[in-house]
């Protein structure tokens, strides 16, 4: 019987690149140089605040939307339990959260562009 090394195992493991940012690790980074670059450290804040708040109020909303159509089909009576609507609850909180985190709807940016402030 021959053994194997860990990295001939596993080829991925040494792999040693960097994952790449996701889009809220970019929008810190953005609003971070926007921060440092204007100076200005009052309206910086307060932007990263609205945006923060902006992409909250689209988590919700989504949340929201989802948990409406879920009531409106007729449910899963197969399996149907509290325990499964528990869990099917927190999986479309997770989905909703995913959703605004890839901001394709855009309500956020739309509730930015109502406060007057630009997308970082």
């Amino acid at each position: 019987m021959t053994i194997m090394s860990a990295s001939a195992a596993f080829p991925l493991a040494r792999a040693s690149a960097a994952p790449p940012l996701d889009l809220k690790a970019r929008a810190t980074a953005a609003a971070l140089q926007a921060k440092d670059a204007a100076g200005d450290n009052a309206s910086a804040d307060k932007k990263a605040e609205l945006t923060k708040a902006a992409e909250s109020f689209e988590a919700i909303f989504l949340r929201q939307m989802i948990g409406a159509m879920r009531s409106a089909t007729g449910g899963d009576t197969l399996l149907g339990s509290s325990a499964s609507d528990q869990f099917r609850d927190m999986m479309d909180a997770r989905l909703a959260d995913d959703m605004a985190d890839k901001q394709s709807f855009g309500i956020a940016e739309m509730v930015l562009k109502q406060f007057g402030v630009d997308k970082p």
